[in-house]
Formats: structure tokens, C-alpha cells, sequence
């Protein structure tokens, strides 16, 4: 599994700032780093990965915690 390079923790957050809040970071680092994404909330979890796909970002692993909690791991394109 990728090790993460930088963990955003959005849990508690509701739409849309899990979403702005992830693509804000990852604009800001370098291709090939890993963004580890932790959030509660569900359509957020429906929403990110079609957001990076159309960004050009890797969504490489999304496992679910407990409860309502994921875990996303994401590699940034590096297209600053």
C-alpha cells in the first residue's frame, strides 16, 4: 500500500468542502505524492472519485473505518 505524503482530515465536514477542501490539496503537491483523505461523509465518498478522475488524480485505495468513517488514499498529477 502507498504511504500517504499528507493526511487531510475533512470528517465532520458536509458538502461541499470535503470535496474543495481534497482538490484544494492535492493542486498543491507534487506528482506522485499521496494524499491520504479521512471523511464521514457519504456523498462525499460517492463524489471525490469521479472529481479526480476528471482532475487527471489516481484514486488508489478506499477502505471504510467504522461506522461511517473512509479512508482514501489519492496520488496528486502535480499539475500546479
Amino acid at each position: 500500500m502507498a504511504t500517504p505524503t499528507k493526511t487531510l482530515n475533512v470528517c465532520g465536514k458536509i458538502c461541499p468542502y470535503p470535496d474543495m477542501d481534497t482538490m484544494t490539496t492535492l493542486k498543491k503537491m507534487q506528482k506522485g505524492e499521496v494524499l491520504e483523505v479521512l471523511l464521514d461523509y457519504p456523498l462525499s465518498v460517492e463524489r471525490i472519485p469521479r472529481n479526480l478522475k476528471k482532475q487527471g488524480h489516481k484514486l488508489i485505495s478506499v477502505e471504510q473505518l467504522s461506522g461511517p468513517n473512509h479512508r482514501m488514499l489519492i496520488e496528486a498529477h502535480g499539475l500546479k
